[in-house]
């Protein structure tokens, strides 16, 4: 049987390569003799830069910018035939604030523009902007207060489909998980409401506007076009024609939940799966959408490491081993 294997990576465990390796490891341990292809995949947030850069090669700059609560982190862009490759996440993400430290209030933007200012000034004809995975709401209002003139074409790469405000807007969908309380939700709330009143209401509730943080209506207000993060790695990393030959697909991240049917990487291999009627299951590390709900964004099954590992504990502690230990198991019974 031929396999494909193309998961995103797991949170702040495994990067999109490493994940793919688990799961290569594990079910060549159930099922030595099938073929198995690898695509570390990427919607947009973290290891966007890493994983186009794997595929496509061109040039990796590197600088010091602004990170999320204004202290400098070393981030990463890529340059490839004229088109810089930006990933907000490099310098507003998540992963660069410890857990006791995420003040959502204060988190800024200000990097995303400050690497955006060195691909321009490079000379490139696009810039494509990779949103996901960050520690801020701001809107891309510190983004916004450091570019300034004339642009190329810039396109915003989200990894959602969210809009800025509402119940399913930046602050109130994804404020908690960036540290944010019920108070502190409804200051984003606010702040953002404000700040797209002055530079755009009808920005608003654009498909991704609401990504990383408000980042993609930042972007939106610079005139940028809005393409799907996951469809855009889909076709530079040539997915298509990897399918073309599989037999079963895997794909995986941290949470399979309710916002993965938002646009969120493993519903856009899915669908690339189902367009060939190809089976496609989902290795994660949890999984909170019902087999319904799944079955209609074309996956066959999902399978949840914590659930295999029996514990969160277990899961966090050998995140690579325990993922491997599931694909073996999943091997077992799908492998002809």
């Amino acid at each position: 049987m031929r396999v494909l294997i193309a998961p995103d990576c797991f949170g702040g465990t495994l990067s999109a390569p490493e994940a793919a390796q688990a799961m290569a490891d594990g079910w060549r341990a159930s099922a030595p003799n099938d073929e198995l292809v690898l695509r570390p995949l990427t919607d947009g947030g973290p290891g966007f830069v890493d994983v186009l850069h794997t595929v496509l090669g061109g040039t990796v700059h590197t600088l010091d910018v602004t990170g999320p609560l204004g202290e400098p982190v070393t981030a990463n862009w890529l340059e490839h035939d004229g088109t810089a490759y930006v990933e907000s996440a490099q310098a507003n993400g998540l992963h660069l604030v410890p857990k006791a430290d995420r003040r959502p209030l204060d988190a800024t933007t200000r990097g995303v523009g400050e690497l955006m200012v060195a691909a321009r000034d490079a000379g490139v004809h696009t810039i494509v902007v990779g949103l996901g995975g960050s520690a801020t709401t701001d809107g891309g209002q510190g983004m916004l207060e450091v570019v300034s003139g004339e642009w190329p074409k810039i396109i915003a790469a989200t990894d959602v489909e969210n809009p800025l405000l509402g119940p399913h807007g930046a602050a109130h969908t994804f404020g908690p998980q960036k540290g944010a309380s019920p108070q502190d939700v409804e200051e984003l709330e606010a702040r953002l409401a404000a700040f797209s009143a002055e530079k755009g209401a009808h920005l608003r509730d654009q498909p991704g506007a609401g990504a990383a943080g408000g980042l993609g209506y930042g972007l939106f207000v610079l005139g940028a076009t809005r393409v799907s993060g996951a469809g855009l790695v889909r076709d530079l990393t040539g997915l298509d024609e990897a399918m073309a030959t599989a037999q079963l697909v895997l794909t995986g991240e941290g949470s399979f939940d309710w916002q993965s049917l938002r646009g969120k990487l493993v519903t856009s291999v899915a669908s690339a799966a189902a367009e060939r009627g190809l089976p496609c299951l989902v290795l994660a590390g949890q999984v909170s959408v019902g087999r319904r709900e799944a079955a209609a964004a074309g996956i066959e099954a999902a399978f949840a490491v914590v659930d295999h590992a029996g514990s969160v504990d277990a899961a966090f502690a050998d995140p690579a081993g325990t993922l491997a230990a599931l694909a073996e198991h999943v091997a077992s019974q799908w492998s002809a």
